[in-house]
């Protein structure tokens, strides 16, 4: 899934995307604190996984297929006059195969299904790695006090994750932070994406401006405002 699709399966417009950069820098102008959004399609490649589903179900269709051997035969010797004896595994080996390319297009087509083949505990494990990879890759780790936030929300898990730099973890504890999370994926939950966003960055910003607020002659916006899409 690319930029675009993702944008677009938001439902978050350039004008949306816009008002979402303008509350993180408002966020931001309270406090010494940095915030970065991150959005991703999914946080890893699972086609091992799509792979396995597609296989297994691939098989128990040509399991269930296999009572009807005779049905098949019947209809296939309805339109030739000798068939050879190969005809029959043949039909089987080419759907079998078949079916495996359709189960597996589909599950990547369909998130739902790709969210049902995938073991949770994975899901969890993987989201919480990507948030840590893009926390670093994106600098929110090179904040000038250590007070750098990342709001992480990968589409395909539909999980979130918000990671504190060490000058903040020291003051404010992750309680706090999983409330903020549990909020924003209960408004994206509710289609309302543009507002699940802000106020996350809301709720980020007041809790800095608590501990870090902002000098007013010393106050450098070091880290981009803009919604970061990450690509895989």
């Amino acid at each position: 899934m690319n930029s675009k699709t993702l944008v677009k399966k938001f439902n978050l417009s350039k004008e949306a995307l816009e008002r979402v950069s303008q509350c993180i820098k408002k966020a931001e102008s309270k406090t010494s604190g940095e915030i970065v959004l991150a959005v991703a399609a999914e946080s890893d490649d699972y086609s091992v996984w799509e792979l396995f589903a597609a296989l297994a179900l691939s098989l128990a269709s040509t399991i269930v297929m296999m009572p009807f051997a005779d049905q098949i035969r019947n209809f296939y010797d309805s339109f030739n006059w000798a068939a050879p004896e190969w005809y029959l595994p043949a039909i089987y080996t080419f759907t079998s195969f078949s079916l495996v390319l359709l189960f597996f297009g589909l599950i990547n087509l369909i998130p739902a299904l790709d969210r049902l083949v995938i073991p949770k505990a994975l899901k969890k494990r993987l989201v919480s790695q990507r948030a840590l990879r893009a926390f670093c890759e994106l600098g929110v780790y090179a904040t000038r006090e250590r007070t750098g936030i990342l709001i992480y929300v990968s589409f395909l898990e539909k999980q979130a994750r918000v990671l504190a730099d060490e000058g903040i973890a020291k003051k404010i504890g992750p309680d706090l932070w999983s409330l903020i999370v549990n909020g924003l994926a209960e408004e994206i939950g509710k289609k309302n994406v543009e507002g699940a966003f802000c106020e996350a960055v809301e709720k980020c910003g007041d809790l800095l401006a608590q501990y870090f607020p902002a000098d007013k002659d010393d106050n450098p916006d070091e880290l981009d405002d803009g919604v970061v899409i990450l690509e895989r």
